[in-house]
């Protein structure tokens, strides 16, 4: 596979590939995914990565229920730990029973995904999805989960601290405290949706990274309205169907996959460091790197432009 460009991960002092390898997938979660993956080709799939130029991985303690995070421990004590280079990064989950995220279970997050990973530190730990669990106030409470995160860090368990959410509002607000170093949106930066843009020029103003997760709104971006209805985990509106159709076909008459036009959009904005794309098999990492490699004309992203949904359509 040819090489791919790496940027520095804002303040970090890391560098990363364009590409980040999202195994989301690799947790097997049919009712989300609509297959499964057993662990013969979870485990096929994190050796592809490790083997590929791409050396940037992104999990989650809750990808289900700490299944990836575990076949991707399988692998790394196969190879005598993180090889040198690679760049992994977690995220520190609220338990979902109960629904505790408190500074106590940021911390337990992190010892359980240490131990799946059988690692005793790692790189990059996110705060993962607050806007189900908390308010701004709560979430940055003494003794509460960002006190938590720094904790971490302060203990060298953790050597940088991220955000990563959805809701552009309180990611702002979050941002705004100076306290995180890497900021990672979904769903919010793609062909059909830049409600990420304030977000992302605050975290460029901070010199915090952006990354850019989910550029094919789970999937509608990369085969089209007829095989996929839904984008960002929700019905897709009217007029978001509509412009992906036309968005396709614009694609079709110049030859090239809507998936490339959507991976690409993500790739070519300086102000994103990297861009999260879900793997679940070895082969699709290749195909990853081939889209971003395809050469796309200029006159298509003036076409793929005009058919960008006017902002009462994105998410919010």
């Amino acid at each position: 596979m040819d090489e791919i460009a790496r940027r520095p991960l804002g303040r970090t002092g890391l560098l990363v590939s364009e590409i980040c390898l999202g195994t989301s997938p690799l947790a097997s979660m049919p009712e989300l995914y609509g297959y499964a993956v057993d662990d013969a080709r979870a485990e096929a799939t994190i050796e592809a990565a490790l083997a590929s130029p791409v050396n940037f991985i992104d999990t989650s303690n809750n990808y289900g229920g700490g299944s990836a995070e575990t076949r991707i421990g399988h692998v790394l004590r196969r190879h005598g730990g993180l090889p040198d280079g690679v760049v992994l990064a977690t995220k520190v989950d609220a338990d979902r029973e109960t629904r505790d995220f408190s500074g106590d279970r940021v911390k337990r997050s992190a010892e359980e995904s240490l131990s799946r990973l059988g690692l005793d530190r790692i790189q990059l730990m996110y705060l993962h999805d607050p806007e189900f669990y908390l308010t701004f106030d709560e979430a940055m409470a003494p003794g509460g989960p960002v006190a938590a995160l720094r904790d971490l860090r302060d203990a060298g368990v953790v050597e940088h601290i991220g955000l990563a959410a959805g809701d552009v509002p309180l990611m702002r607000q979050l941002v705004a405290t100076d306290e995180f170093d890497v900021v990672l949106n979904h769903n919010r930066f793609t062909l059909v949706d830049r409600s990420a843009e304030p977000l992302i020029d605050d975290a460029v103003r901070r010199g915090v990274a952006f990354v850019n997760a989910a550029p094919y709104g789970g999937g509608i971006l990369s085969k089209g309205p007829g095989a996929r209805s839904t984008y960002g985990y929700r019905d897709a509106d009217g007029v978001v169907l509509e412009r992906v159709r036309l968005m396709q076909a614009a694609c079709e008459r110049h030859g090239v996959p809507l998936a490339a036009a959507a991976l690409q959009l993500s790739l070519r904005e300086p102000r994103v460091t990297s861009t999260v794309v879900g793997v679940s098999s070895p082969e699709r990492i290749a195909e990853t790197v081939a889209l971003a490699r395809l050469s796309l004309p200029v006159e298509l992203w003036d076409e793929l432009a005009d058919l960008t949904p006017p902002a009462e359509h994105w998410l919010t």
